[in-house]
């Protein structure tokens, strides 16, 4: 088990509630701490990746950013899992869609603004040889059923594969690639945290805003990053209160 605190977390055991949501960026979890929850108090500061626990209807819950990338995932969803005891860790963010003239269906289906899912994830990352696991890059079972239920009823929501990359600026001719493999959009963590679950035998589920389409030149400002996926957001929310009412 991981020691508490550690170099990167400086919290207490006990400030962290059981399910928290991940953006990687840390001013997004100060955006979700300050627009979504009541009772705020941050428990991290260290390095600028802030992490705040809250209220949300009633149910505790936290938000942390990851930072970019799977090494970066890798460090803070590992402490939150094996030193702080979360159970459940949502990822939330944002997402390219590879639609392009060559695509299949799959990518075709995916516009600015839909929510993506990740039912699994795909990834060109060593993360996994590295550590020696060969377990199933899926999302957790209930979490998954719990977010499909919850979702059921929204008309821009796609479930499927979502495709954890290592490098962000990619060749056109790479996501044209992995645009004919049946993968909804490209984003740069999912694997890493998939991952860290299936090791700890915790939950996990990545919900995304589909961002900008690279291949076709459309996307959300910076802006609209920071502030235009609270759809998403209030649905991790929902599902972070559904996992509770089920413990």
């Amino acid at each position: 088990m991981i020691n508490t605190p550690t170099p990167h977390n400086e919290a207490k055991l006990g400030d962290i509630a059981k399910v928290v949501l991940m953006p990687g960026d840390p001013l997004r979890a100060k955006y979700i701490a300050e627009n979504f929850l009541e009772n705020v108090v941050q428990y991290n500061h260290v390095r600028g990746m802030n992490g705040y626990t809250g209220e949300y209807n009633g149910v505790k819950v936290s938000v942390q950013g990851s930072g970019m990338g799977i090494p970066s995932i890798g460090i803070y969803s590992m402490e939150l899992f094996d030193g702080y005891d979360v159970d459940t860790i949502i990822r939330v963010g944002s997402a390219g869609s590879m639609d392009n003239d060559d695509a299949d269906e799959t990518a075709k289906s995916v516009n600015v603004g839909d929510i993506i899912i990740a039912r699994d994830a795909i990834t060109d990352s060593n993360y996994a040889n590295a550590n020696g696991w060969d377990y199933e890059p899926t999302a957790s079972e209930q979490t998954l059923e719990i977010a499909l239920r919850l979702s059921s009823s929204m008309d821009n929501v796609k479930v499927g594969t979502i495709y954890s990359s290592d490098s962000f600026y990619m060749s056109d001719e790479d996501l044209k690639a992995r645009a004919r493999t049946n993968t909804l959009g490209v984003e740069m963590e999912t694997f890493g945290l998939y991952m860290n679950a299936k090791h700890t035998g915790k939950n996990a589920l990545g919900i995304f805003t589909c961002s900008d389409k690279p291949l076709k030149g459309e996307g959300m400002s910076s802006q609209e990053r920071e502030t235009g996926l609270n759809q998403m957001i209030k649905l991790a929310l929902d599902i972070a209160v559904e996992i509770e009412k089920e413990r």
